[in-house]
Order: structure tokens, then sequence, then C-alpha cells
């Protein structure tokens, strides 16, 4: 891959809305992805430890996007740290770009799934933690991203319902609570975590400061889960 001259810039958060609209087509999937916009820069601006260079690198901290039906905020942050360049993003959806409807590991550096079907992504990363475990490789960090309409999906209750009496500590999930979720769960979607061992906390998607605090945040000894809170999807 030749990084051009453009791709060497150094990015901010404020440029995202740009390379986004670098993406058109009729399957953007708008709502769900400026929902994870917030919550994906924090994470790979100031907490995950992964960077280009590092693709391959068995330490390196594991991102799995399951919201993957809305991934142009995913591909606007992959370019703006320099994973894919910035000159992809206008063919966003088109037949002979890698950047699909729904990303593709195969073609996309740095997207650890494949994804897009809800449901899958929580899985996949107890699936993840539990290998690091059985390698001996306790640094690096599992982190999922699902949005709460997938906790529609019982796949994902497995998955909670496992990972905190096996003790996960690796693995971290973040639900982007826009409010689109079919079925309602008493006392919240952080109740249904807690209620299986997560560590877990609810906080403002769009304030940095709190999602960063929360994502750092220590759990010894178990999973934890961050909600974070943003607009309706009908707002």
């Amino acid at each position: 891959m030749t990084i051009t001259e453009e791709q060497r810039r150094t990015y901010a958060y404020e440029d995202l809305p740009r390379l986004m609209g670098l993406m058109t087509g009729d399957e953007k999937h708008g709502p769900a992805a400026t929902s994870t916009l917030d919550v994906l820069w924090v994470l790979y601006d100031r907490v995950l430890a992964v960077g280009p260079e590092r693709v391959g690198d068995p330490g390196r901290d594991r991102f799995l996007l399951s919201k993957g039906h809305g991934p142009m905020a995913y591909y606007a942050v992959l370019a703006a740290k320099g994973f894919v360049p910035v000159d992809w993003l206008p063919g966003f959806g088109s037949y002979d770009s890698p950047l699909g409807h729904h990303p593709d590991r195969v073609l996309v550096p740095g997207a650890e799934i494949g994804s897009g079907s809800l449901g899958h992504g929580l899985p996949m990363g107890v699936g993840t933690a539990l290998g690091l475990r059985a390698q001996g490789l306790r640094e690096p960090r599992v982190w999922v991203l699902i949005g709460d309409a997938e906790l529609d999906e019982g796949s994902n209750h497995e998955a909670i319902a496992f990972a905190g009496p096996a003790g996960l500590e690796q693995l971290h999930t973040v639900v982007v609570d826009n409010s689109s979720a079919s079925h309602a769960r008493p006392g919240g979607i952080v109740a249904r975590f807690q209620a299986a061992g997560w560590s877990a906390v609810t906080v403002d998607g769009r304030d940095h400061e709190a999602l960063h605090a929360a994502f750092t945040a220590p759990h010894p000894g178990r999973p934890h889960v961050v909600v974070a809170r943003v607009e309706p999807k009908s707002a």
C-alpha cells in the first residue's frame, strides 16, 4: 500500500466529518455510522494499542466492529489513523473498492473480522479473548463495538452469560445505545451485564473525557462493558 502525501497528514477529530463526506451511495446507513463516531475516535486515538505498523503483531489490541452494517465512521477513523489511504474513501461500496458496505478483514487493513450480521461480534470477541488466554498472551485487550439493537439477538446473551463467570478480564464491550432495540430490558442494558458478573458503566457517548475514563477504568478479574448513550436513531 503506497502512502500518499495526503495520507501522511495528521488528522484530528474535526477532520472526520469531511472524511465521512467523501463516502457516498445509497446504502450508507448514516445514523448507524454517526452513532459510533465518538466512541471509535476515542478508542483509536487514546486507548487501543494498535496501529498500521502493528496489524500483524501478536501483542496488539484487537478491535472487533460487530456493528458492521454502518462502517463509514470506522473507515474514516482507519483512514485518519493511516490504516487505509484516504483516496479509498470516495470509492466506498463500489464494485472494485476494498471498502464494502460491510467490512471485510481480508480487504481492509486493520479490520479484525468481517462483520455486518447482527449478533456475531461479541461471541467472536469471547473466542478471541479465550484464544489469547490459551496462548499466554495476557497484555492484548479485546474490544467489541455493538449496537443496542444487537442485544435482540440471543447469541449475544450467551456470550454475556459465559464471559462473566469465565473471568475474561481482557474482554471489553462498547454498546452504542441509540434506542433502536426492539425489546426493553428491566434495569437497562447495564443491569443485564452486571447480572452476569461484568463490570459495567453507562456514559454520554459524545463526551470524549467520560468515554476515556470509562474505557480505562480498572476491572480486575471481570470483563468490562461501557454503554455509550447517544441521540435516538429517529431523532
